[in-house]
């Protein structure tokens, strides 16, 4: 018995889309190819979305899966396996559609509510499986629905709350679904409509005036809130001017109100009835009319000198019935000063303020504007002086200056002159700066400043300041003599100079080793000085600068300078002659050695010959000493010595002519060493 697959397919009837509620079947064949007819079981396995959904065995070919009421759940992708007697074979996926979402079921808690509480809904699809999304519905005549939207991942109902507000009196609400297909999204129907009655827990405010809502300032007028309330719990009023809350109370049906009228009052006015979440108002606007304008005060001056007299009159325009008061404002409170529409008075600096008048009718109290009075000091002779202290500035540098006034009522107006020339007008209270931003060569003096304020005394000079301008240094150079070398024991001198600065000048002359070795210093009222070092020494030699600064407070370096300390021209001679005197020695002793060797080979000859040398002659020579302080030398010696020969020679005649020259072996005294 043999077979095999050759192919397993699945199908869907009535189609691959099916309606909502309608009838579908999957189908699982297999065609499978047999040597013989025999029975062959078949294992039949339905997947939708890799879960299983159906398993049967079968000795036919086909397999269904019935499903009588398809719902949006069933979509998804289908496929099937087959086995038989160990063989096992796969259909390709199909994926199905049940197009169409079940109608959700609404349900709400009350279905009668009072404005401000809560309406709880519950939508639910009992037919339909997770991930979905809710859609609830706030329906009111007259106005667009109000949605909420809420996802459900794990469920198939939802719940949501509504505030039921003011004017809500009779709504309805709806919901629906959506579930995320492969084409997009799908909605349901919209589930039935629940209608949800609205009571009101009290009614609008009413807000009257009394007299009227026109009034005249000084009369009294009252304000009356009141409502209709279906609970008293809970229940406020309140009472509001511009966001103030004039007047409030609680618990109760009506809130009263009164004061006495003034223009101020003038404006709308807002009556407010809460409870919980509920909240309703009523405005209304009050008019309130002039009894009589604010008052002017006037002064005879705003600004005058010290000890001068002041007059002050308060009066209101086209009214004369009123009770009038002087006041002096200050921080810790009014000051009254008098009782009265006028007020005379002698003032000093410290009169200086604001001044304002009241008037009083029929308990209306009514002030004027502000007047302000200023009593001034005459300012002192203002002192100009430098910042820093030191009336010394360094060439190029900033000069700042600052103006003093001791005494003197601020504002106080300051003003710098360089020579005749206004340099800056400065405003302050008792002193002033000035900043010379570059100062040059010649300005070395005429800076002043005046002073004044509103005294009528005029204007105060300052004294004339005169500052040194510092030329800083600039270009050190060093120089020697004798330049470069020195003999050992001679002196020398360095000389360092700068081509410009400001006198004194610091100079400092410096040898350069391991470290910085400070040799001289010199304060000097010149551009240059001259260091004389005594008795230069080998040690000496080596790189030398110098260094010079002023009171700009910046060193300048020289460019370094090497001095070599050699030996004088004497202590050359000494070494010179010492030299020439141990060669000369050397010469010596080394002609006596060769004449020596020279006359041990002569020895047999010379005692042939003895006879005939005079002993007093040679006995002459060789005791003979020097008298020209040099060293004589072995062939001195000999020459004298050959001479002496020839004359004995010619002495004795032609017997001698044929005779043999013989020599002899004689001593040489040793020569003196200091000779």
């Amino acid at each position: 018995q043999v077979f095999t697959f050759n192919r397993v397919e699945i199908r869907v009837q009535p189609s691959v889309k099916v309606r909502n509620g309608a009838r579908m079947s999957i189908i699982c064949h297999a065609d499978i190819s047999k040597n013989t007819d025999f029975q062959l079981k078949h294992n039949f396995t339905i997947f939708k979305d890799g879960k299983l959904v159906f398993m049967t065995v079968s000795d036919k070919e086909d397999a269904r899966y019935e499903i009588p009421v398809a719902k949006s759940s069933d979509t998804g992708d289908y496929e099937c396996t087959v086995k038989a007697d160990g063989k096992m074979s796969f259909s390709n996926s199909v994926y199905v559609w049940v197009a169409g979402m079940t109608k959700p079921i609404l349900t709400a808690d009350k279905k009668e509510v009072l404005e401000g509480e809560v309406v709880k809904l519950r939508c639910e699809l009992p037919e339909e499986v997770p991930p979905l999304e809710f859609v609830f519905r706030k329906i009111k005549t007259n106005s667009a629905p109000k949605e909420k939207r809420i996802p459900e991942q794990n469920q198939n109902f939802s719940e949501v709350e509504y505030y039921v507000e003011e004017g809500d009196n009779i709504i309805q609400f709806d919901c629906f679904g959506k579930r995320q297909v492969r084409s997009g999204w799908e909605s349901s129907q919209h589930s039935n409509k629940t209608l949800v009655t609205v009571k009101e827990p009290f009614i609008k405010p009413t807000l009257i005036t009394r007299p009227s809502s026109n009034v005249t300032e000084g009369d009294q007028i009252e304000f009356e809130c009141s409502t209709v309330v279906a609970q008293m719990r809970d229940i406020e009023i309140i009472l509001q001017k511009n966001k103030t809350i004039l007047n409030s109370v609680r618990d109760k049906k009506f809130l009263k109100y009164s004061t006495v009228a003034t223009q101020e009052d003038s404006g709308e006015y807002l009556c407010k009835v809460e409870q919980g979440a509920v909240s309703k108002t009523n405005k209304m606007n009050v008019f309130v009319s002039e009894l009589f304008p604010k008052p002017t005060l006037s002064a005879s001056m705003t600004k005058l000198d010290e000890s001068k007299d002041l007059n002050l009159s308060c009066s209101i325009n086209g009214f004369r019935k009123a009770n009038f008061s002087i006041i002096r404002k200050s921080s810790s409170g009014d000051i009254l000063l008098k009782n009265s529409k006028v007020l005379a008075m002698k003032v000093n600096v410290n009169d200086t303020g604001s001044y304002t008048c009241k008037a009083r009718v029929k308990g209306i109290v009514k002030e004027s504007k502000p007047v302000r009075i200023n009593v001034y000091a005459p300012v002192s002779t203002p002192t100009l002086s430098v910042v820093s202290g030191s009336a010394e500035v360094v060439l190029g540098k900033p000069l700042q200056l600052i103006c003093h006034s001791v005494m003197g009522t601020p504002p106080i107006t300051f003003t710098f002159y360089k020579g005749d020339e206004v340099k800056k007008t400065v405003t302050n209270d008792t002193y002033a700066m000035f900043l010379d931003e570059d100062i040059g060569l010649h300005d070395n003096g005429g800076y002043k400043c005046d002073a004044r304020n509103n005294h009528s005394s005029g204007v105060k000079t300052s004294n004339i300041l005169n500052v040194t301008v510092i030329v800083p240094i600039r270009d050190a150079s060093l120089g020697s003599v004798p330049n470069g070398e020195v003999e050992v024991g001679s002196d020398a001198a360095f000389l360092c100079s700068v081509k410009e600065g400001s006198w004194p000048i610091d100079f400092k002359f410096f040898k350069k080793t391991d470290h910085e070795v400070l040799l001289h210093e010199v304060k000097e009222y010149s551009d240059r000085t001259i260091w004389h070092k005594k008795t230069m020494k080998r040690k000496d030699t080596g790189t030398y600068y110098c260094m010079a600064s002023n009171r700009a407070s910046v060193d300048v370096r020289s460019r370094p300078i090497t001095i070599s300390v050699i030996l004088a021209t004497w202590q050359k001679g000494v070494i010179a002659a010492f030299v020439l005197t141990a060669i000369t020695g050397a010469v010596a002793v080394a002609l006596w050695w060769f004449l020596c060797k020279k006359k041990k080979a002569k020895g047999p000859s010379m005692e042939m010959s003895g006879s005939a040398l005079a002993p007093n002659l040679t006995s002459e020579k060789l005791t003979r000493q020097p008298s020209d302080g040099n060293y004589y030398s072995g062939s001195g010696y000999i020459e004298d010595n050959e001479n002496h020969m020839k004359s004995t020679d010619e002495s004795k005649g032609p017997d001698l002519e044929s005779a043999e020259v013989d020599y002899t072996e004689v001593e040489v005294s040793t020569l003196d060493p200091h000779r």
